[in-house]
C-alpha cells in the first residue's frame, strides 16, 4: 500500500527554505536545454559579472530518445528518466561536473530539476546512454527498481492506473500514473535511498539544490522524508523548491508542502499575467499588497516567475494570460515588476524559439543541441531567446541586488495602470502599461542627484536622466510609444 502520510514532521531542517546565494545576489535564470559546456562559459562571462545568482539546469539523468506527432527529440523527453546515470544531450557526468565547478568560482550556485515522482513510460525503446527500462514490468535494472517499487494499479482509486480526470482526488493525483509514466513509491526506504543516494551525488559535487518536479503527485511525509535526508551544502541544507500547481480550485495546495521546502507559486505567474494583459478587471494599480494580499503563500516560502518552461507552452497552469517572450513589452514591465517587488524568491525564464510546443532545442541535422552562439551586441543567436540577457532585464536583476532587504514605500499610481514605488531609499521604479502618456513628478526616495534609466541605457550610455531634487522628487516620463513601458534608477545608477 502506498504510504499517505499527510502529516509533516514537527522538525523541519533550516537551509531548504534558503538558496544559499553569494552575498549580493538574490535570483536565479533557468537555462532551459543548455548544453553544459555553455551553461559553464556562461556563468563565467555574463552570470557572474552581472550579478547573477544562480541556474535551475534541465534534469540531468539519462532519458528516453523520444519523438511525437512528427516532432523528433522533443522537450519533454528530459523528463521520462531510465536511469540514475548523469547523461543527457546537455552533456555527461565530467561535462556537468566541470560545470558545477566553474560556476561555483564565480558566484553563480546550480540547482538540478530534479524528476523522482515516475520513471519513463511506455512507447520508447532507445534510451540517451543504452540502459535498457521496461515500463511495462515495470523493470528499470541500471538503479534498480522493479515492480515492487512502483505504486500499483490497484491503489490507484479509478483502477485504470493513470489520473486521467481524476485530478479531483488527491489520493489518484498522488498514487496514479502521471501521463501513463509508471509511479514511484516513495513511501519505500529502499525507493528514497537510492533517491537520495543520487541527490546526495549532486550535493557531493557542489549543486546547490533541487527543484523538485512534480512534487504535488508526491504525499508531502514521504517528501519531507527524503528532505531530511540530504547531506549539507557549505551553506547548510540544499535549497528545495518544490513544483506544486495550485491555482486555487484544486483539492491538493501548495500550502501543503511549505513545512518541507520552498514551493513554486502559480498563482504568480497566473496573476501577473491576468493583470498586465488587463483581463477580468484587472489592473495594474491593484498591484500594491501583490503576493500574500493575493492569497499567495508566504514570500519566504514561494519561488516565483512570470513564465516557466511548461506554461510558456500551454502545459501546466495558467492559460492564455500567460506573458512570454513573444510579448516582449508586456513580458519587459512583468518582469520588472517581478524584479523591483519584495515578494518572494525570483527565478527568470531563458528560453529557445518554438512553433510547435513538442519542440526540443536547437539542435544540428543529428538532433545533438547545438551551442549557443553570443551575437555582437549580447543578445544570443541560433534559435536561442535568452531573455536573461535583455538588457531590461538583467539591469533589473542588478536593481533587486541593490535594493534587498528593504520594504516597498511611497506607491503611487494613477487607479488605472500607471504605477510607482520606492525600494527603502535605494530604488524606484515607474511602469506605464495604460496605453497613455505617464508624465508625473513622483517621490523617489533617493538623494538628491543626477540618476540613469537603467531600463533605456546604462551609465556608460545612458539615454534617460531623472534629476532628482532635493526633496527626493524628479520628473518622470514614459510615453506610450516607448520601447519600453518601465523606468528604474537606484542608487548604483547615480551618474
Amino acid at each position: 500500500m502506498r504510504h499517505c502520510v499527510l502529516l509533516l514532521l514537527a522538525t523541519v531542517v533550516s537551509g531548504q527554505f534558503k538558496p544559499g546565494y553569494d552575498a549580493g545576489r538574490t535570483t536565479m535564470v533557468h537555462l532551459f536545454e543548455w548544453r553544459w559546456d555553455d551553461i559553464a562559459n556562461e556563468c563565467e562571462r555574463f552570470l557572474g559579472p552581472k550579478g547573477y545568482g544562480g541556474v535551475q539546469v534541465s534534469p540531468i539523468v539519462e532519458n528516453i530518445i523520444g519523438h511525437a506527432g512528427g516532432i523528433q527529440r522533443p522537450w519533454w523527453e528530459r523528463y521520462q528518466s531510465v536511469s540514475f546515470n548523469i547523461i543527457t544531450r546537455s552533456g555527461d557526468e565530467n561535462a556537468f561536473r566541470n560545470m558545477v565547478d566553474r560556476c561555483n568560482k564565480v558566484g553563480v550556485k546550480i540547482y538540478v530539476d530534479a524528476v523522482f515522482n515516475q520513471l519513463a513510460g511506455g512507447g520508447w525503446t532507445a534510451t540517451l546512454g543504452g540502459s535498457s527500462y521496461d515500463a511495462g514490468g515495470p523493470s528499470y535494472p541500471a538503479i534498480p527498481f522493479g515492480p515492487s517499487d512502483f505504486t500499483a494499479c490497484w491503489d490507484c482509486p479509478n483502477h485504470s492506473c493513470d489520473i486521467g480526470n481524476s485530478y479531483n482526488d488527491p489520493v489518484a493525483v498522488r498514487n496514479c500514473r502521471l501521463s501513463g509514466m509508471p509511479d514511484l513509491t516513495q513511501g519505500s526506504s529502499y525507493v528514497r535511498s537510492k533517491i537520495l543516494e543520487f541527490l546526495n551525488k549532486c550535493v557531493s559535487m557542489g549543486v546547490a539544490g533541487f527543484r523538485i518536479d512534480a512534487a504535488k503527485h508526491m504525499w508531502p511525509g514521504d517528501l519531507q522524508a527524503i528532505v531530511n535526508g540530504l547531506a549539507d551544502t557549505s551553506f547548510g541544507k540544499p535549497f528545495v523548491f518544490q513544483e506544486v500547481i495550485d491555482l486555487g480550485y484544486e483539492p491538493i495546495k501548495a500550502s501543503e508542502y511549505t513545512g518541507i521546502a520552498t514551493v513554486t507559486e502559480f498563482k504568480y505567474s497566473a496573476k501577473i499575467g491576468e493583470v498586465f494583459r488587463h483581463r477580468n478587471g484587472q489592473k495594474l494599480a491593484y498591484l500594491k499588497n501583490f503576493g500574500e494580499g493575493w492569497g499567495m503563500l508566504p514570500g519566504t516560502s514561494a519561488v516565483v516567475f512570470v513564465d516557466n518552461h511548461d506554461n510558456q507552452r500551454g502545459h501546466g497552469a495558467g492559460g492564455p494570460d500567460i506573458i512570454t517572450h513573444k510579448d516582449s513589452k508586456l513580458y519587459k514591465m512583468a518582469v520588472g515588476f517581478m524584479l523591483a517587488y519584495p515578494y518572494g524568491w525570483t527565478r527568470i525564464m531563458s528560453s529557445f524559439f518554438f512553433d510547435n510546443t513538442d519542440q526540443g532545442p536547437p539542435h544540428d541535422s543529428n538532433y545533438n543541441t547545438i551551442n549557443v552562439p553570443i551575437n555582437s551586441d549580447d543578445t544570443c543567436g541560433g534559435g536561442w531567446v535568452c531573455e536573461h540577457r535583455w538588457r531590461q532585464i538583467y539591469s533589473m536583476v542588478e536593481f533587486r541586488n541593490t535594493v534587498f532587504g528593504t520594504g516597498m514605500n511611497d506607491w503611487w499610481d494613477d487607479g488605472n495602470n500607471q504605477i510607482a514605488f520606492c525600494r527603502g531609499g535605494k530604488g524606484f521604479v515607474a511602469i506605464n502599461n495604460s496605453g497613455h502618456d505617464m508624465k508625473q513628478t513622483l517621490q523617489t526616495c533617493l538623494p538628491a542627484g543626477t540618476y540613469c534609466d537603467v531600463i533605456s541605457g546604462s551609465r556608460n550610455n545612458c539615454v534617460k536622466k531623472i534629476n532628482v531634487g532635493n526633496d527626493g522628487r524628479a520628473y518622470i516620463e514614459i510615453l506610450s510609444w516607448e520601447y519600453d513601458g518601465i523606468l528604474a534608477i537606484h542608487q548604483g545608477s547615480r551618474l
